[in-house]
């Protein structure tokens, strides 16, 4: 099987190697970790019991944050090492853990390049977030015996089907795992379904709850707005924007903004991809508003000589402080057909937040929030319009919105302990 597999990679990887290529020169991407890759990972303390953490990109690097800390707290007899597979995933998990854990690029699914990568970690327990399984990571840790955990588990609307197109490979890389945490009872059936036995398969809810920061105030928010000079204005944040999408954020903040009441209204966008920032910050300057970078002022002393009508979002990390700036936000890869951005966090901030229908990746929290009444969902831009209009000129409305969606997030945490106790009883097993 493990031959079988190897060189099914080895015509993909041929296949992707021109884009892979392209986007190397194009974009900056898929640069520097390939000795990583290739299974030439490490841990720092040899003598201690490694728990492996894998979280694919920033959405799951940033969800495994109090695990991490939970983990390392109550776990002191263990070293955690952290994998990710995105290049912003890298760089987002450098940020926050690399001065207390090891941080790598995750092996491609090569069978020399596992074993070579579990020989160097000796694992003794790996947790992936989400859905990360690979065949042959999940039969070589299989074999030695190395419990394979699938933490804060999810099968979306879009993935299930294709995972039961190939059910019979499904069941046979599912039934080599040793325990599957699931966000809901639906995602927990649908593993099920899917091969898993229906005792390793266990309701935690989402860990990302627990991550959400729920205070009014991010640090950092104040002397962000004083730079902007958007102290005391009123602003709509646009945050985790996809491809199409940016331009009509732009047509619907013109209409605002020719609606006598919001004639002051700034915008902020934030795109999710950083590779888009210089695509957009040349769609923006081509409008009729105003507008700034932030990364050419970010770290240095320098103001907006006035107060502009667009702020691009182009560094990293500073989603929140921008999130906490604002009156309204709209949650972005939902207006066009892309599976949705975290919404999470503006919920929890106590913002009144707005998506668009396209949101099947997140499904649970859209769920959550709207039998709750604490967040709102535009059909269009017509009904964004509409829906960004009311937000602004009726505040009571908005506040309404804004506190039932804090309150829907601090009611589903607790994820975070439940997936400590069960990582805490296989390692005592």
């Amino acid at each position: 099987m493990q031959f079988i597999l190897d060189f099914v990679y080895l015509i993909a990887a041929l296949l992707l190697s021109p884009k892979v290529i392209y986007r190397s020169i194009t974009q900056d991407r898929y640069r520097s970790g390939w000795s990583q890759r290739f299974g030439k990972v490490s841990k720092r303390h040899p003598d201690k019991r490694a728990i492996w953490i894998h979280a694919v990109s920033v959405g799951e690097v940033n969800a495994a944050k109090t695990l991490i800390a939970e983990l390392a707290e109550q776990l002191t007899n263990c070293e955690i090492v952290i994998s990710t597979t995105t290049d912003t995933g890298f760089v987002r998990a450098t940020a926050l853990y690399a001065k207390n854990h090891e941080v790598f690029f995750y092996p491609l699914d090569f069978s020399f390049a596992i074993r070579r990568a579990f020989n160097r970690i000796d694992p003794a327990v790996c947790l992936l977030m989400e859905l990360e399984v690979w065949p042959n990571f999940a039969a070589i840790a299989h074999k030695r015996n190395i419990p394979v955990v699938v933490i804060n588990g999810r099968l979306s609307d879009k993935s299930f089907p294709r995972y039961q197109k190939i059910k019979p490979a499904v069941r046979w890389m599912f039934g080599k795992l040793a325990l599957v945490l699931a966000q809901t009872e639906e995602y927990a059936q649908r593993f099920r379904a899917l091969g898993c036995d229906d005792s390793k398969v266990i309701v935690t809810s989402s860990l990302k709850y627990d991550t959400a920061q729920t205070g009014d105030k991010v640090e950092g928010t104040d002397q962000l707005a004083e730079q902007l000079d958007l102290t005391g204005r009123t602003i709509w944040v646009a945050g985790s924007t996809g491809t199409d999408e940016e331009i009509l954020i732009l047509d619907v903040f013109a209409k605002l903004r020719n609606t006598a009441p919001l004639s002051n209204l700034h915008l902020v966008i934030v795109p999710r991809k950083p590779e888009r920032f210089d695509e957009i910050a040349n769609l923006i300057k081509n409008s009729s508003f105003t507008s700034a970078r932030y990364s050419e002022i970010k770290g240095t002393q320098q103001k907006l000589a006035a107060a502009t009508d667009i702020i691009l979002g182009d560094t990293m990390g500073d989603l929140r402080k921008f999130y906490s700036m604002a009156k309204v936000v709209f949650v972005g890869r939902t207006l066009v057909p892309m599976g949705g951005s975290d919404m999470i966090e503006p919920a929890a901030l106590g913002k009144c937040t707005i998506f668009g229908p396209h949101t099947f990746n997140f499904k649970q929290t859209v769920d959550v929030l709207m039998q709750n009444k604490g967040a709102i969902v535009a059909n269009n831009t017509d009904h964004l319009y509409d829906i960004v209009l009311k937000c602004l000129t009726v505040p009571a409305y908005a506040d309404e919105i804004a506190a039932n969606g804090r309150k829907t997030i601090i009611d589903q945490q607790g994820a975070t302990q439940k997936t400590v106790k069960a990582v805490s009883d296989i390692l005592n097993a």
